[in-house]
């Protein structure tokens, strides 16, 4: 069965519209942004370079800010990450993106993990917070563990790639999907990587994940406008 998306308002606020370009302007991300102010979006997601611009322009509307913490390796120190998340929440960032130390997820040191995302978790308070596990660097017993120590220490979601490397397949992404549900059932799952279409994003949505992240969301929601509610019609008067 396929996810039943009711129109463009719907698809557009389970997407959080990406733009972690290293190397981008000031007037380029204005423009990303404006964009994103078009369409419904759950949330935009940028470096912390430019939340406070996101903020400035995206003022009066429902999207929400995001931005990352130790992206896009993962290994600072944990108090690096914590006076990251300080940082980021005086500024006024809705939802928290934290890259997983995964060199601790290979040796296992699951408490090292837990007291990391708990203590982030501390600064941002009721804000969302995501843990982004890398998946396509992972065996599945690892993500299970991923899943199950992001679950315990509070996060909101999982989220399965930074978009350097992950599954573009959409049998991989079913799999982690598939994984995270039944290791950590309470936990929320965001796809991001690869997602460039509506096909794809209604297939990962139709296998189960709760939202969705992309740098191509504009382009989604706008081809789906265009496909489902641009047609004109005009019908002629029925006489009986």
């Amino acid at each position: 069965m396929a996810y039943n998306i009711k129109n463009s308002k719907e698809l557009a606020s389970l997407i959080n519209y990406t733009n972690l370009n290293n190397i981008i302007t000031e007037s380029e991300m204005k423009e990303f942004l404006n964009k994103a102010k078009e369409m419904n979006f759950n949330s935009v997601v940028v470096s912390p370079t430019y939340v406070s611009l996101a903020k400035k322009i995206l003022e009066g509307t429902d999207i929400k800010v995001g931005s990352v913490i130790g992206f896009p390796l993962g290994f600072e120190d944990t108090e690096s990450k914590i006076a990251s998340a300080k940082s980021l929440n005086e500024k006024g960032v809705d939802e928290f993106e934290v890259v997983l130390n995964i060199s601790y997820l290979k040796d296992e040191k699951y408490d090292l993990l837990e007291n990391e995302i708990r203590q982030i978790k501390e600064v941002i308070g009721d804000k969302i917070l995501k843990v982004v596990i890398e998946t396509k660097a992972l065996e599945d017993y690892e993500k299970a563990n991923a899943a199950k120590v992001a679950e315990n220490s509070g996060a909101d979601y999982v989220k399965t790639a930074t978009g350097f490397v992950s599954p573009n397949h959409i049998f991989e992404n079913v799999n982690d999907i598939n994984i995270i549900q039944k290791y950590a059932p309470k936990i929320k799952i965001e796809i991001f990587g690869g997602i460039t279409n509506y096909k794809f994003a209604n297939q990962i949505l139709t296998g189960g994940a709760d939202i969705i992240g992309s740098d191509q969301g504009y382009e989604i929601v706008k081809r789906y406008k265009d496909l489902r509610e641009n047609t004109q019609v005009t019908p002629k008067p029925i006489t009986l």
